[in-house]
């Protein structure tokens, strides 16, 4: 974690505006409201802008099959030292289908031994956006050699948004929510 406490404070039940609260009902529904979606809604006009390519980008939309897209989100999340995305999409990764070895190798990153084709490709894409910011060539044949035209443009969407809520998460430094554990080797960034 960057910061030990937040800058942006997350907005308790008792305090959300009739803006805040319409954002945040399908959560306050389940009982359940992430540190994250509470420090968003802080801007209301930005959340919902937000929340609805947060939607496409985690929805079937999104024409990356869960465990590849959780392969992007993780290394991106670890690529920007992300205590707070890594935590909360280590357990996401793991109901998509990737093991526990397999969430420990993408900190390696595509050099692990054991990645298939693809899954390298998906790491590779990915370190590249996050240190350039553009796929280069020989990725882009490896993505296209595995992926479909659209799914390599998921890709470059799932990246980009993972990038920018670790930027916010960093930034805004929000707290791990209540029962999480911090990985070890995120402490302290």
């Amino acid at each position: 974690m960057r910061l030990a406490k937040p800058r942006i404070e997350p907005v308790p039940d008792d305090k959300l505006s009739a803006d805040q609260a319409e954002l945040l009902a399908p959560m306050l529904e389940s009982g359940r409201v992430l540190n994250i979606f509470r420090t968003l809604v802080t801007a209301p006009k930005a959340a919902k802008g937000f929340f609805a390519w947060a939607n496409y980008v985690l929805s079937r939309r999104n024409d990356l099959p869960a465990r590849e897209r959780e392969i992007v989100i993780l290394r991106i999340g670890f690529l920007c030292k992300s205590g707070y995305e890594w935590t909360q999409h280590t357990r996401i990764a793991i109901k998509a289908g990737l093991s526990e070895d397999e969430i420990a190798r993408i900190k390696v990153g595509a050099n692990a031994p054991g990645w298939s084709a693809a899954d390298a490709a998906l790491l590779n894409a990915s370190d590249e956006l996050h240190h350039d910011q553009f796929i280069s060539d020989a990725t882009w044949s490896a993505l296209r050699n595995n992926f479909t035209e659209k799914q390599c443009m998921d890709v470059v969407f799932t990246a980009g948004q993972y990038t920018q809520v670790s930027m916010i998460l960093n930034t805004f430094g929000v707290q791990l929510d209540k029962g999480q554990t911090l990985d070890p080797e995120l402490k302290g960034f």
